[in-house]
């Protein structure tokens, strides 16, 4: 049977993987939609290529462009929010929702109220919205599948018909970069050095938070969502090599854990044909190469954004949602070169101080939050900029 899918934010790292394994198997697959942010041309090339019903851009000002560039090909240009939102309606089986920060919260709602399987790549819907995302899910039916490696290793590791069973759900981390670097020396970091994740291909945005470990913070609360157990049965190990994505431990002490090579396509294959499985072109993991396994606890003093998103965990409520916005926020500023790698927590836990509204219900509620958060954040960079 073929699946219709739709890939919100196809032009990103983890849109364009995506196609890459649908592109691979022709035949299994037809494509509703794509959307990305003002990417015309890559946009265009890959609807082309997969003979998309449609393609978004989400910035309204490159609908010209992207008509002029589909002109004859049949595929139908889109421009503006609400059409990204339009087009995660449109009933597709399977989508991806990959587009990168607080722009994908309604279009992640608008596809889960659409009631089919989401893969889900854009981590603000849970950290932000969790309540809301998970209630929306359970309330029209919707599958949701985590596609980061660490959730979708637990996903493949975790028992659901015997939640109880469980003791502890373990994250794994590379540390990033600068998992060795003294604390001091990391006031010198530049956003060059920041992106350069030693494992992993991803954007600008998510290489900066794995540095910061910001990321893993994030992780943290959405599995929080995704699995049935409390924040306190949640930990993160490091491991640097990045051949572990993540371990289920049970009360009898076993430990299941899910191996594989550092590439997306493996997490994203699994969501795309589940409950089957695909073959795909990562490389065989060589565990004899490897040799051996390491792993070490975080540290938590070097990277405060760690132990501040354990904290707002705990905390629960509007936190994680200031939490999120206050991070996109600074680390804006810091690839903007406007403030310091060490900044990036300091400007987070100072929003965190000085904002703490009631925990939001709706999904509008969210983004109010979302926004007032991010206005105390840039106050305070323009501090640090002065």
């Amino acid at each position: 049977m073929v699946k219709r899918v739709t890939v919100l934010g196809a032009t990103g790292s983890v849109g364009t993987s995506t196609l890459d394994l649908i592109e691979r198997n022709p035949h299994a697959f037809e494509v509703v939609a794509l959307t990305a942010n003002c990417d015309v041309e890559k946009l265009a090339a890959a609807a082309i290529r997969t003979r998309a019903r449609c393609a978004v851009v989400a910035d309204e000002t490159c609908l010209p462009a992207l008509q002029e560039r589909l002109a004859g090909s049949g595929v139908e240009a889109m421009g503006g929010a609400h059409s990204v939102c339009d087009v995660a309606r449109m009933g597709a089986d399977w989508t991806m929702a990959a587009i990168v920060g607080s722009a994908g919260l309604k279009p992640v709602m608008a596809a889960l109220e659409a009631g089919g399987t989401v893969a889900l790549a854009n981590k603000e819907s849970l950290v932000s919205a969790g309540e809301v995302m998970m209630a929306a899910a359970r309330a029209h039916g919707a599958t949701l599948l985590p596609v980061d490696s660490e959730h979708n290793a637990v996903f493949q590791c975790l028992d659901r018909t015997a939640p109880k069973g469980v003791r502890r759900i373990i994250l794994t981390a590379s540390g990033g970069p600068f998992r060795s670097t003294p604390k001091e020396a990391m006031r010198a970091i530049t956003p060059a050095q920041a992106v350069a994740h030693p494992n992993w291909s991803m954007g600008a945005k998510i290489s900066v938070d794995s540095a910061t470990m910001m990321n893993k913070g994030l992780e943290l609360i959405e599995a929080f969502h995704l699995f049935p157990v409390a924040a306190e049965q949640l930990a993160v190990l490091v491991h640097a090599q990045s051949v572990v994505h993540s371990m289920v431990e049970y009360v009898d002490g076993s430990v299941l854990a899910q191996l594989g090579t550092p590439d997306m396509r493996t997490p994203i294959a699994f969501a795309l044909a589940w409950p089957e499985r695909m073959e795909t072109p990562c490389p065989a993991l060589d565990l004899a190469a490897v040799g051996k396994l390491e792993f070490e606890n975080p540290d938590l003093d070097r990277f405060p954004a760690l132990a501040l998103a354990i904290d707002v965990l705990k905390a629960g409520g509007a936190r994680p949602a200031i939490l999120n916005a206050a991070n996109e926020v600074a680390v804006a500023a810091f690839l903007a070169g406007r403030i310091g790698f060490l900044e990036i927590a300091a400007i987070s836990a100072d929003t965190l101080s000085r904002y703490d509204p009631a925990a939001p219900e709706t999904l509008d509620a969210v983004l109010a939050i979302d926004e007032e958060a991010r206005l105390y954040a840039a106050e305070r960079v323009k501090d640090c900029v002065a």
